[in-house]
C-alpha cells in the first residue's frame, strides 16, 4: 500500500497507530522525536507522515520544514494537543496537508489517512495528453505532472495548493464558495466555516505573487469564496 512514518514521542500513540496502519496493508517506520525522525525520512522516503507538533528537541514544525528543504514529496498529517487554530495554520502555512487534534479516534486517522494518499495518487495517476497542460496568465500549470512554472522557475507548491489552483483555473471568473473548494480539493464534506481553507489560500497567493499586470491570480469574493481572474 504505502510507507508510512509515525512521529509522536508517547509510545502507546505510536504503538496503535503502527497497528491500525499495518492492519490496512502500510509498511510503517516510527520515530519519536524531530532529529530521529529526520533521519528515518531520508533513509525510508514515505509517501506520508504523521507528526506530532510537541516533540522533545525539534518541534513538529521543524521537522516539517526540513522535509520540505530537503525536498520530500511526502503528505503530512499534523497532530495538534489541543484545538488551536494557531497550530493549524502554522502547519498549513509550511506544508502540512491536514491536522488531527488530540486526543483522536485510531480509525478516524487511519480514514484521514486513506483520504490523503488517495487525493496524492489522483494526482500522480491521471494520464498525460494536451488537455493536461492549462495556461494561466503567466504561469504553466502542468496538471499530469503536477507542477507550475513561471518562465523558467517552478513553483513549490503543496499537493492541497496545487489541487486548489487547478479547481479555480478550471474556470477562471466562475466563484467558488469555501464548501465546493473542499469538496474538490479533499473529495469529501467539507465545514464551509472551517477557516483553514483560508490559510490554503493565503499560502497559495503568497507562492503566485503578483500577476504581470500586477493584480492578484486568485480574487476574494467576500463573503462567497473565491474566483480565478479572467485572463
Amino acid at each position: 500500500m504505502a510507507r508510512i512514518l509515525v512521529v509522536d514521542d508517547e509510545p502507546h500513540i505510536v504503538g496503535v497507530l503502527r497497528a491500525y496502519l499495518a492492519r490496512e496493508g502500510h509498511d510503517v517506520a516510527t520515530a519519536f522525536d524531530g532529529e530521529s525522525a529526520l533521519a528515518v525520512a531520508r533513509e525510508a522516503v514515505p509517501d506520508l507522515v504523521i507528526l506530532d507538533v510537541m516533540l522533545p528537541g525539534r518541534s513538529g514544525f521543524d521537522v516539517l520544514r526540513g522535509l520540505r528543504a530537503a525536498g520530500s514529496p511526502a503528505a503530512v498529517i499534523m497532530l495538534t494537543a489541543r484545538d488551536d487554530v494557531i497550530d493549524r495554520v502554522a502547519g498549513l502555512e509550511i506544508g502540512a496537508d491536514d491536522y488531527v487534534t488530540k486526543p483522536f479516534e485510531p480509525r478516524e486517522l487511519v480514514a484521514r489517512v486513506g483520504a490523503v494518499l488517495r487525493r496524492s495518487a489522483g494526482g500522480r495517476s491521471a494520464p498525460s495528453g494536451p488537455a493536461d497542460a492549462r495556461r494561466f496568465f503567466d504561469l504553466a500549470i502542468d496538471l499530469a505532472g503536477r507542477e507550475v512554472v513561471r518562465g523558467t522557475g517552478r513553483l513549490e507548491l503543496t499537493r492541497v495548493e496545487f489541487d486548489l489552483l487547478d479547481a479555480l483555473t478550471d474556470s477562471p471568473g466562475m466563484v467558488l464558495t469555501r464548501e465546493q473548494l473542499g469538496e474538490r480539493v479533499f473529495g469529501e464534506r467539507f465545514d464551509a466555516f472551517d477557516r483553514t481553507m483560508d490559510s490554503h489560500v493565503k499560502n497559495l497567493r503568497r507562492k503566485l505573487g503578483q500577476r504581470p499586470d500586477g493584480g492578484r491570480y486568485v480574487e476574494t469574493v467576500r463573503g462567497v469564496g473565491y474566483r480565478a481572474a479572467r485572463p
